[in-house]
């Protein structure tokens, strides 16, 4: 019996033998003479010659002591010091091989297996216990956090797509009779109860059936199209593949229970669209005509009356996305994070809505946590609050992330007060800081204006000749505080606005 890779090989006598004759182990050569027990040596007188070595080898094969004596080649005293065919096995098999004429004619006795008192395990240390016990806990405690870890990634990235298979496709007819409009879906929408939105089989089927009309809009994450559905305008947002994460995030923001708000744009449906060649990844909002507020801004200029009505709405979609509603059916506290003009849009009505809600975060005042999604996208300069541009921000205090949304409010206030026409006087569209930094700053070069120079957007004057414009300068000062803990809350900046809104007589 002979021990390959320390694997004991338990068979009948004859298959060592039948072993060592497929691999060559009888080949003569003219260096070493062995004794030999295999029948092939008979006619030798049971010796063979070698330029390797001799072996004696004892083994145990079905409880009987077994000998084999043969010469083994050089080429198989592989590998050299400690040559495989030479190992014993303790307790199965003890090996011998020397280097002189008939040395294998030794009689070897077969070693027997000491196992210490108590079991093969009471002769170890408690390094050696110890090392046998935590060695699978850890490996297996690894892969564990590592299927969580994967598990969340997975449903992370996948869970809307999985969710729209599961949906309950029996009640689809409730929300989409064929005589419903776009009107009737959006009321819905509004007295659903939940106020995330409509059933995602619903926005799958809505967003199938919309036809693209027109691009209206570029931006870092693809294409903005006006589209038709059931003779209806809508918005549709459509991300290239690399964005998911931001087509993901943003729907499932816009999805938060309690969120629908007049002030904040109206989200309909989320789809992904896979043609076999490329995927597009759909979000489908209401639609507005006047595009966003800097769109508008550069083509119009405004009454002091459609002042107030921007920058009040503008407060109160933000008063609304920065509040807390507790509650079974409650809503977290978002922040935007990359507020600005060209995220806000105007409506029919000459009010804002907040759009694009990608980068936001949200407050579970319950674990005290905050949802920060792993997108690699920042907020846009030149809105960014002090605390943000020299990473002073506490990200692990909710209020940091509000109190820069006022900052970015602050300045959208600028951008529309300097077009408000008052007494026949009214600037030209700008944009916050335009003669203070470049047209694409670096995060550089607005720290070291808004941070180290401590400079803000310059307030003309005769804006204190007008009580509007007076209470917008002062909004805004208030707005731009270095220290984020005194700038306005957005509901005190609606509260403000509101009152002026009664002084100034305007029809909101």
């Amino acid at each position: 019996m002979l021990c390959y890779g320390k694997r004991v090989i338990m068979d009948k006598n004859r298959m060592v033998i039948s072993l060592f004759l497929l691999l060559g182990l009888f080949k003569a050569c003219d260096a070493l003479r062995c004794n030999c027990t295999m029948a092939q040596c008979e006619k030798t007188g049971y010796q063979c010659v070698t330029d390797g070595a001799c072996m004696a080898s004892t083994s145990i094969i079905e409880g009987q002591e077994q000998h084999v004596r043969i010469c083994i080649p050089r080429d198989k005293l592989m590998p050299p010091g400690q040559p495989f065919f030479c190992l014993s096995a303790e307790g199965l098999l003890n090996t011998h091989c020397c280097y002189t004429d008939y040395c294998n004619s030794i009689d070897l006795k077969v070693p027997s297996v000491t196992v210490p008192p108590g079991g093969l395990m009471a002769g170890w240390g408690p390094v050696e216990l110890a090392a046998v016990v935590a060695g699978p806990v850890f490996v297996l405690c690894v892969l564990v956090l590592l299927g969580l870890v994967l598990f969340q990634h997975h449903q992370r990235a996948y869970g809307h797509r999985q969710r729209l298979q599961v949906e309950d496709p029996s009640t689809e007819h409730l929300y989409l009779a064929k005589d419903k409009t776009l009107q009737d879906l959006i009321y819905d929408l509004s007295t659903s109860g939940s106020g995330s939105g409509l059933p995602l089989f619903v926005q799958r089927t809505v967003a199938r059936t919309i036809v693209l009309q027109e691009i209206i809009g570029k931006g870092r994450f693809g294409e903005v199209w006006r589209g038709r559905w059931r003779g209806g305008d809508v918005a549709v947002k459509i991300f290239s593949s690399r964005e998911e994460r931001s087509w993901f995030r943003e729907a499932e923001i816009y999805q938060t229970i309690m969120l629908r708000h007049e002030n904040i744009l109206g989200f309909i449906a989320a789809d992904n669209k896979d043609n076999g060649t490329w995927t597009q990844l759909w979000l489908v909002s209401d639609y507005h005509e006047h595009g966003s507020l800097f769109d508008y801004l550069n083509r119009y200029s405004v009454t002091i009356e459609g002042m107030i009505k921007l920058a009040l709405s503008a407060a109160s979609g933000l008063a609304h996305l920065h509040m807390e509603i507790l509650g079974t059916q409650g809503k977290p506290g978002i922040a935007h994070r990359d507020l600005k003009s060209k995220n806000i849009l105007v409506k029919k009505n000459l009010t804002c809505a907040i759009a694009d809600l990608g980068l936001a975060v949200r407050h579970e005042s319950a674990t005290d946590t905050i949802d920060i999604a792993p997108n690699q996208r920042v907020g846009t300069k030149r809105y960014m609050a002090p605390e943000v541009l020299d990473e002073s921000i506490n990200m692990r205090h909710f209020d940091s992330f509000k109190c820069a949304d006022i900052y970015a409010l602050g300045l959208v206030y600028w951008e529309i007060a300097r077009r408000c026409n008052a007494g026949g006087i009214h600037e030209e569209y700008q944009l916050p800081y335009y003669d203070l930094v470049p047209s694409d700053p670096s995060i550089e070069e607005m720290r070291k204006v808004v941070c180290d120079q401590r400079l803000r957007p310059n307030i003309p004057n005769w804006w204190q000749s007008y009580e509007a414009l007076r209470v917008m300068g002062k909004i805004m000062r208030e707005c731009w505080y270095a220290n984020g803990a005194a700038r306005l809350t957005a509901l005190r900046i609606k509260k403000t606005l509101s009152q002026l809104s009664v002084d100034e007589d305007v029809k909101i």
